[in-house]
């Protein structure tokens, strides 16, 4: 397993990683509409700004699967995990077929490393409390609940 930094031409695949990351209702829209609405779209757009940060796992047959990024967001625009606007918010996915193998948990370490070596001393994200292993993973990982809003919980990770 090789976790790199990403390139410009899987930014794709980041995007799909970030519609697998969404807690999606029956009935809802599809994949296209999702991820173009403002409030979805915020996580992709302009990406490469400074504070920008993703993650890539590729397998051993050379293939994604999965990804983790973090950004900032302020007051004026703030995303689902918004704690402030020094603390970067996570989001992360692995594909269907490679859940359960550890990949997430190993993203997870490596993106809380380049977050502290980037400067920041926190980093926050969003999670469906319904996703009960994500919550574990998480807690595990040392993020604590900072609050509840809607149908999520924002965790906060202090390092």
């Amino acid at each position: 397993m090789i976790i790199r930094n990403i390139e410009k031409n899987e930014l794709e695949f980041m995007k799909d990683m970030l519609y697998e990351s969404i807690y999606i209702p029956e009935n809802f829209k599809n994949k296209v509409e999702l991820l173009n609405s403002p409030s979805i779209k915020k996580y992709y757009k302009d990406w490469g700004r400074k504070g920008d940060t993703a993650l890539i796992a590729i397998d051993n047959n050379n293939q994604a699967v999965g990804a983790v990024w973090y950004r900032l967001f302020d007051e004026s625009n703030k995303g689902y995990g918004f704690v402030d606007n020094r603390t970067p918010e996570l989001g992360i996915a692995v594909t269907k077929e490679a859940r359960g193998l550890g990949i997430g948990t190993l993203l997870m370490k490596k993106i809380m490393k380049q977050a502290l070596e980037d400067g920041y001393k926190s980093l926050s994200l969003s999670v469906d409390p319904e996703n009960t292993s994500a919550v574990y993973i998480y807690r595990k990982l040392g993020f604590i609940d900072y609050n509840v809003s809607g149908t999520s919980i924002t965790m906060i990770y202090r390092g």
